[in-house]
């Protein structure tokens, strides 16, 4: 530890309760939780871990993540409140992946510049989005996107055109023992009111929609078929309002899993289980996790 904090330049908070950093408010301590101060202090700190042997985790602001109870054994690392330049320039956007999603789409949607605006409302960070390949309401993080800078577990930098990765539905093929430094998109150019409807619709569905006063990580699981939610199949199986502790399938979308205030990971997790075993038993479907995890063993998610 005494190295690992001489190595590190940016913040650096050892034993960090990880509740405190994901907007379920749900997770044990990480062994360490570091925001690197730039891509020197990153690379050093990453070939540290690597000769050192310690595992390293990547996150973005913990707003689709469920961290287990008992925390997380080695380095989680965040580029959030360090990597966050934004440039637009006419309609090219370049950006570093700390930058949140919400403030890199009000910025577009100021200069007219669409895209991104049916993602007004979503949170989390640049990264995040990228690697689930974020969407709402007919619009994904890729669908702009040129080309992406990354740093390897070795601390060396790469580039990828946007035709070197595989995007599908809440999925892309970025390597995970790589971790995404930047990228560059180009929006197209619009009228205000073009985009100002698209907005109003989003922001309108997600109010109506969506359990908004309520700690969530978003939907749980992906939709099985693009005409076939989730949330569908969990209310038709009678799931909306079960409990386990303070966690709850809500009653206003059955794809949030809402904290009360004291769930625990595996309060969210018994819900989990229930959710995947009633869909599979009444429609033989086994849903899939769109919510990252860190900290289980593989199979305490399996009914």
């Amino acid at each position: 530890m005494a190295e690992l904090k001489a190595t590190v330049k940016g913040k650096f908070l050892e034993s960090e309760p990880m509740s405190k950093h994901t907007s379920y408010g749900i997770g044990g301590p990480a062994w360490a939780y570091i925001t690197p101060k730039d891509k020197h202090d990153l690379g050093n700190l990453l070939r540290f871990a690597t000769e050192s042997d310690i595992p390293v985790y990547f996150v973005g602001s913990g707003s689709n993540l469920l961290v287990a109870d008992e925390g997380i054994d080695g380095i989680v690392i965040t580029l959030g409140k360090s990597f966050t330049h934004l440039d637009i320039s006419n309609n090219h956007v370049y950006a570093e992946t700390g930058v949140m999603l919400g403030r890199m789409v009000k910025e577009c949607i100021k200069r007219n510049l669409s895209g991104l605006e049916s993602m007004i409302g979503v949170p989390g960070t640049l990264g995040g989005a990228l690697i689930m390949n974020a969407g709402a309401f007919g619009g994904e993080i890729s669908n702009y996107l040129q080309k992406v800078e990354v740093m390897t577990l070795t601390g060396d930098l790469k580039n990828y055109s946007v035709d070197e990765i595989d995007f599908s539905y809440r999925h892309s093929s970025f390597n995970e023992d790589e971790i995404i430094i930047s990228a560059d998109f180009e929006m197209q150019e619009t009228t205000s009111a073009v985009i100002q409807e698209k907005r109003s619709l989003a922001s309108q569905g997600r109010k109506k929609n969506q359990p908004l006063r309520f700690r969530s990580a978003g939907s749980v699981f992906k939709n099985p078929k693009p005409d076939l939610a989730a949330g569908y199949l969990i209310d038709q199986a009678g799931l909306k309002g079960t409990r386990s502790g303070d966690a709850e399938i809500s009653e206003k979308h059955a794809n949030f899993f809402i904290n009360h205030g004291s769930a625990t990971a595996n309060d969210i997790a018994t819900l989990i289980r229930i959710a995947r075993k009633e869909v599979k038993e009444k429609f033989d479907i086994i849903l899939e996790l769109e919510i990252k995890t860190l900290g289980f063993d593989k199979d305490v998610f399996t009914p």
